[in-house]
Parts: structure tokens; C-alpha cells; sequence
């Protein structure tokens, strides 16, 4: 793909946000009328400018949905580690067998791993890395240094690891839930308030300062 043809969906989500952005200004400038309608119309477009999540290119797209899927693969990569290591086979031929069970994206990492250790590498080094290079599976390649070298068994560690990153997935699911109950209540919000304020607030302040006027 040339990149000019990779650079025009980034262009065109980039136009569509700013037209968004200048049409809720221009609506509730058109609403609220009047001197300060242009002053609160320029406000929330500037909110929005600066609020609103900015396109990302595909290549960003592509590594954010990469770390998602190691996230989802890692309590299993875990537990299935706890059990290879555990068994008789050799480090490389444990690490090999999980990454043919998990299959890719972290099949492709622990691959890499089972090489270099068949090869002689020493194993911190390996997971130490492996922390380095991608930040989700870093609390797993802390676990499996630790372990490394100071020669326990890593079952137990891995195996609370896995327990951690579920709760941890669970926490992150209901937040994920709140947020789109806000997220879905938020339009109404703006929709009915500008009605809401000139239907029964305004005429109620109209009415007041009519209501002192006349006494004064």
C-alpha cells in the first residue's frame, strides 16, 4: 500500500472530526442566540478540540489491537507455562509447546524465546527482554526472571499472575460498562438542556426582572 493511500483514511477522519467539532460550536451558538451564543459556541468547540481522541494511523491501530490480544492471551499463556515448566521437557520445548497452543500474537514471542533458549541463552535474559519489548507482558517476564534466578518453581508465581490479570480484566470489563452508560446518556444531556433552560429557566428570570422593574 503506498502511503499516500495509507495517509487518506487519517485525512479523512481527521476532516470528519473537525467538521463535528465546528457543527456542535455552530449549533449551540444557534441556540443559545444572541450575544453569547457565538462566545459559548467557540467554548465547546475548543472543548471539544482538545477532548475529542485525535485519528490514529494504521500502523498505531494495528500495535493497540496487538497489545489487546496479548492481554487476552496472557492469563492462558501463564497457566500453560506453570504446567510445561513444571513437566520433564527442557525449557525451549515448554516454551515452544505454549506457543503452539496460544497461537498468535504471542505464539510469534514465545517462538522467538524457545529459539534462544535451545540456542544457550540464559532464560533472564530472554524474559527480561521480553518485558522490555512489550509492556503488557512485562509482569510475565518479571515472574519468569525472578524464577530464573532464583531457581524455584515458577508454577506458583505464574499461576497467581494468571489470577491477577483475570480480576484485573474483569475490573477493567465493568469500568469499560460504566463508561458507556455515561458515554450513552451524555448526548441526551445536550440535547434537552438548552430546551430545558429556555423553556423553564428563562422565562422564570424573565419574568423576576420584569416582576423588580416594575416595583423600582
Amino acid at each position: 500500500m503506498a502511503a499516500g493511500e495509507a495517509q487518506a483514511p487519517d485525512r479523512r477522519a481527521s476532516i470528519c472530526r473537525t467538521a463535528a467539532v465546528l457543527a456542535a460550536g455552530a449549533a449551540v451558538a444557534w441556540l443559545f442566540g444572541g450575544a453569547g451564543g457565538p462566545a459559548a459556541g467557540l467554548l465547546l468547540a475548543v472543548v471539544l478540540h482538545r477532548r475529542l481522541p485525535r485519528p490514529r494511523s494504521p500502523a498505531q491501530r494495528d500495535a493497540a489491537a496487538e497489545q489487546e490480544a496479548l492481554a487476552r492471551q496472557l492469563p492462558l499463556t501463564a497457566e500453560l507455562l506453570a504446567a510445561c515448566l513444571g513437566s520433564s521437557a527442557s525449557p525451549s520445548q515448554a516454551v515452544a509447546a505454549v506457543a503452539h497452543s496460544v497461537g498468535a500474537p504471542m505464539g510469534r514471542r514465545l517462538g522467538t524465546i524457545s529459539a534462544e533458549l535451545a540456542l544457550g541463552a540464559r532464560p533472564e535474559l530472554s524474559w527480561g527482554r521480553l518485558g522490555e519489548e512489550c509492556p503488557v507482558l512485562a509482569p510475565l517476564g518479571r515472574c519468569l526472571v525472578r524464577a530464573s534466578v532464583s531457581g524455584a518453581p515458577p508454577a506458583g508465581p505464574l499461576l497467581g499472575l494468571a489470577r491477577a490479570q483475570r480480576a484485573c480484566a474483569a475490573r477493567a470489563a465493568h469500568a469499560r460498562v460504566r463508561r458507556a452508560g455515561v458515554l450513552a446518556t451524555a448526548p441526551l444531556g445536550v440535547c434537552f438542556l438548552p430546551a430545558f433552560v429556555l423553556i423553564s429557566v428563562v422565562p422564570v428570570v424573565i419574568g423576576l426582572t420584569r416582576m423588580f422593574a416594575g416595583r423600582m
